[in-house]
């Protein structure tokens, strides 16, 4: 079958297509800006790339369009398509009918930490020699790549509360129909489509509606929100994490130590790469989601002893006159905290310098602003690039008085945190995108 994605550069998208080029079909795509690394990643694969969204692309005459959900009513392919009623379908269900079906899929769902705790699950399968196939939200640095097919039936899969497509309104997590599903956490984000956190929790409980009676539930147990959504009706066991009596994790960031602990006591431990609360609860969650497909908990702790995290989270980029430089996908409040307090018990006193660039729809809408002060409360100083913003974020972070720093020019910030670092800072940037290549334009103007 020969397939035309649309938007097929994002991360979703791009790995829908090298899916479907290991599944043996034919792929062509567009997009708006065909970039690297994924272009590379695809034409390495061998699918033909067309740069912009022209109507004429019909010619190609594919036996199927695979609309992705940044495409919408306007787009002049997507208008021809409907006008000449050629055959689409969105990517999730896509995925859901050609590659899901009749696997057993494992699905890690929340609002924070679905990549990691995907790469971290992916990971014990494969050190169990269970020949996953995945697709993740980001690059897992023990695969190199952000999709596989696999060589069993396991297949894990980030499950995405956004939106489907144009056409389909729902959560791209309902198409999934996981048998292991993590529910990691969940809070308010996304504002451009979801009006409040009821709103999401509706979507959770959608796709908790899906789950088998033989499946497994790994929801976080300090999570009243997802209490919320179980409690509207479950028909799936529930194991939970987080839990004071039950399992949880500890350790300690200077040593590397993981712990994890049962209703009984300590079950194992590792000294393993990651730091942060967040990283051992999401340890904990992927534990627990490997068990229920065989996977004992001593091998999933060996296997996070060597696991190697993902581009993009407490990634380092760089380090020049004693200055580190780090890429962190963070872009939530709870994020934002939860990544300085992360780096903040592993360097100790040392500065941190948090560069922020507000960029996702929920942040452009300023749904957000009021909790920024807070989040960034641990950072030695703060730089903030307000670039098309639709709210003042010199005035959203006044409470951190002459701490906080905020710019429109992107040149102009790099010379702002150039010119205040010294040796021994840590430099840490946080955005869902690529920000203007901020990283090496720091690491060349410390360099110079």
């Amino acid at each position: 079958m020969h397939i035309h994605i649309l938007g097929i550069c994002g991360t979703f998208m791009g790995g829908i297509a090298q899916l479907a080029v290991a599944a043996g079909h034919r792929v062509t795509g567009c997009d708006a800006n065909v970039y690297p690394p994924m272009s590379d990643q695809l034409r390495a694969t061998g699918v033909d790339l067309i740069e912009g969204y022209g109507a004429d692309q019909c010619a190609l005459k594919p036996d199927l369009f695979v609309v992705g959900n940044a495409i919408s009513r306007g787009n002049p392919l997507l208008e021809a398509i409907l006008d000449q009623g050629l055959a689409y379908v969105s990517g999730p269900q896509w995925l859901a009918d050609n590659i899901l079906c009749g696997r057993w899929v494992l699905g890690v769902a929340g609002t924070h930490g679905k990549t990691t705790t995907s790469s971290m699950l992916a990971w014990m399968l494969e050190e169990a020699r269970l020949k996953p196939g995945f697709l993740i939200g980001g690059v897992p640095l023990d695969f190199g790549v952000s999709a596989r097919l696999g060589e069993t039936p396991f297949f894990v899969i980030e499950a995405d509360e956004y939106d489907t497509a144009f056409c389909d309104k729902r959560s791209k997590f309902i198409h999934y129909r996981p048998r292991t599903t993590i529910l990691n956490n969940l809070e308010f984000d996304h504002a451009d489509i979801f009006s409040d956190l009821a709103a999401i929790e509706t979507q959770f409980h959608h796709l908790v509606r899906t789950l088998p009676a033989s499946g497994l539930i790994v929801a976080n147990a300090g999570e009243a929100s997802l209490d919320r959504v179980l409690q509207r009706g479950c028909w799936t066991p529930v194991e939970r994490f987080n839990d004071p009596a039950g399992y949880r994790t500890d350790g300690d960031d200077a040593s590397g130590e993981l712990i994890l602990h049962g209703a009984t006591g300590e079950i194992g431990r590792a000294i393993w790469p990651l730091s942060g609360a967040h990283n051992r609860a999401n340890a904990c969650a992927a534990l627990l989601a490997a068990r229920h497909v065989g996977v004992p908990f001593a091998q999933g702790l060996a296997a996070l002893a060597r696991f190697g995290n993902v581009k993009r989270r407490m990634e380092v980029r760089g380090t020049v006159r004693g200055i580190t430089v780090y890429d962190d996908f963070a872009h939530h409040p709870t994020a934002i905290a939860t990544t300085i307090a992360g780096l903040r018990r592993k360097v100790g006193q040392a500065r941190i310098l948090a560069v922020l660039e507000p960029r996702s729809n929920t942040m452009k809408l300023g749904a957000m602003k009021s909790q920024l002060p807070d989040s960034l409360s641990e950072a030695d100083a703060v730089y903030c690039y307000a670039s098309h913003l639709g709210w003042d974020a010199g005035a959203a972070l006044a409470p951190l008085g002459e701490r906080a720093s905020v710019a429109d020019d992107l040149d102009a910030l790099v010379e702002r945190i150039t010119a205040a670092a010294r040796p021994g800072d840590h430099i840490l940037v946080m955005s869902n995108g690529g920000f203007g290549g901020i990283h090496d334009k720091l690491l060349r103007r410390l360099a110079g």
